[in-house]
């Protein structure tokens, strides 16, 4: 590795590095400069050979340190790699002459079509449409549900394993736990397996095919200029992306974002505003056929993530962040590549998620005998009824804190009974889009931004998708819409 001395100023980390080399006394095979960088850089590795070569020296090193980090409020990897990135421009920009070729490359235009605005969001808006509404939310959450709800559970399952505990099980009590109204089976592995499982899978295979088309780069310079507007950049549409599947693993993907600001942002809006595949799919279903409903459900979650991720940037502190990213050359999806990202995912679902539908349905068990779960659905009545909703909606809501799906699915139920008009049912799947992460993604968020950070991020969303649900029901109510 060759010293890395560059002419731009390098202010506190220059003397930070000046002050490493000073104090390095062993040989490392490579520049004292490299070492100190990797120091700055917070290299593990680097750190426990330099801790046990130089002995009791490397308490004045870890003191340089800790003094250099308390400068910045991004970390200092984040720092060095934007301080890079302008040198290598620099000598980029000095030493290339750009010409323009009359003739580029087939996927090269395709390519740049997809990152110019101009082509590249009706592109977006096709992809939207006919990978999500129309293969996940008609196809999935429709045709597919439609078979195995109606035609495998409702008419053969469900009524077959009724009887089947009716004659074996003389306990009432305990029959309710695997048939009753919100039973393991009846409930649980019904909701997990014939509405649910249709619609991440379908989900799966559209992802799987973007990704592997090499989309998700471009996607992320396409609209890298309106994230920076809220606080990111185009690097967080890939845990944007991985919410659209599951927010609890996009809330481990933010950890590759570079900022704590970034972090935080991109944590809150996947808690309030990026719904999973499973809910998503099943409020496409709720809204299917009614378009102007489906408008009104987008553009407000589109507003609130806008609006809350503007906010954010302007109270959280710390500079405007950078981007900067490899793009991988545009590419036909290979079939073996879709399966196999498919069949992983799927199983993770099974591995990961099914158990959740079990362990959601075995606790409302156990609420409904407490007498807590009716209690608690007692609380969310008056809100509920605020915002012009049945009461029967707040099973639906308390189904949500469990798993956002679970919740979107209870409002499955509710619609085929007749009980939620257009207005409502467009207030409903716009509140619970945004109402409490999951009791998954809430571990989550404690995990990667600690307790403080993870209960203050749930107690605001929590009383804002209410608001947001009394403003749009007023709103339809003053201006007389009818959907």
């Amino acid at each position: 590795m060759h010293e890395e001395r560059c002419n731009i100023s390098y202010d506190i980390l220059e003397i930070s590095l000046e002050k490493i080399e000073a104090l390095l006394k062993g040989d490392y095979g490579i520049s004292k400069r490299a070492i100190g960088l990797l120091l700055l850089q917070g290299d593990e590795k680097v750190a426990s050979l330099v801790e046990s070569r130089e002995g009791e020296s490397y308490g004045g090193i870890k003191e340089v340190l800790k003094e250099a980090r308390a400068h910045y409020h991004e970390p200092l990897s984040y720092i060095i790699a934007l301080r890079r990135q302008e040198e290598v421009n620099r000598i980029v920009g000095g030493a290339l002459v750009h010409q323009p070729k009359s003739d580029l490359p087939f996927r090269e235009r395709i390519s740049r079509i997809m990152i110019n605005p101009i082509t590249g969001l009706p592109i977006l808006l096709l992809i939207l449409y006919y990978g999500l509404y129309k293969f996940v939310g008609e196809f999935g959450a429709g045709t597919v549900v439609d078979f195995i709800e109606t035609d495998i559970f409702e008419k053969n399952i469900n009524p077959w394993i009724t009887r089947i505990f009716s004659a074996i099980v003389p306990w009432e009590l305990l029959k309710g736990l695997f048939v009753g109204e919100y039973g393991v089976i009846t409930l649980g592995i019904r909701y997990a397996v014939a509405l649910i499982l249709p619609i991440v899978t379908t989900f799966f295979i559209a992802f799987a095919i973007i990704e592997d088309t090499g989309y998700l780069p471009r996607l992320a310079l396409l609209i890298d200029r309106v994230f920076k507007k809220i606080g990111l950049t185009g690097r967080a549409v890939i845990p944007m992306v991985l919410g659209l599947g599951c927010d609890t693993m996009a809330t481990m993907v933010t950890r590759t974002l570079p900022t704590k600001r970034e972090r935080i942002i991109a944590t809150i809006l996947l808690a309030l505003a990026i719904p999973c595949s499973a809910q998503l799919g099943v409020i496409l279903s709720l809204l299917e056929g009614n378009f102007w409903g489906l408008l009104v459900w987008g553009g407000a979650v589109a507003l609130v993530f806008l609006l809350i991720g503007f906010l954010s940037s302007m109270i959280l502190p710390g500079d405007a962040p950078s981007f900067y990213m490899e793009i991988p050359p545009i590419r036909m999806p290979k079939l073996s590549n879709v399966l196999v990202k498919t069949y992983t995912r799927v199983q993770w679902y099974f591995t990961e998620v099914f158990p959740m539908f079990i362990l959601a349905s075995v606790l409302i068990w156990l609420g409904q005998l407490s007498g807590l779960f009716s209690m608690m659905v007692k609380l969310l009545e008056h809100p509920i009824r605020w915002m012009g909703l049945p009461n029967e909606a707040s099973v639906a809501f308390l189904f949500g804190f469990f798993r956002r799906d679970y919740g979107a699915a209870g409002l499955y139920d509710i619609k085929k009974a007749g009980l939620l008009s257009g207005n409502q049912l467009v207030i409903a799947c716009v509140v619970l889009t945004l109402f409490l992460p999951c009791i998954a993604q809430f571990l989550m968020n404690v995990k990667e931004r600690g307790w403080k950070t993870g209960a203050a991020i749930s107690a605001f969303i929590l009383f804002f998708s209410f608001s947001v649900g009394l403003v749009v029901n007023l709103m339809f109510n003053v201006l007389g819409v009818r959907l």
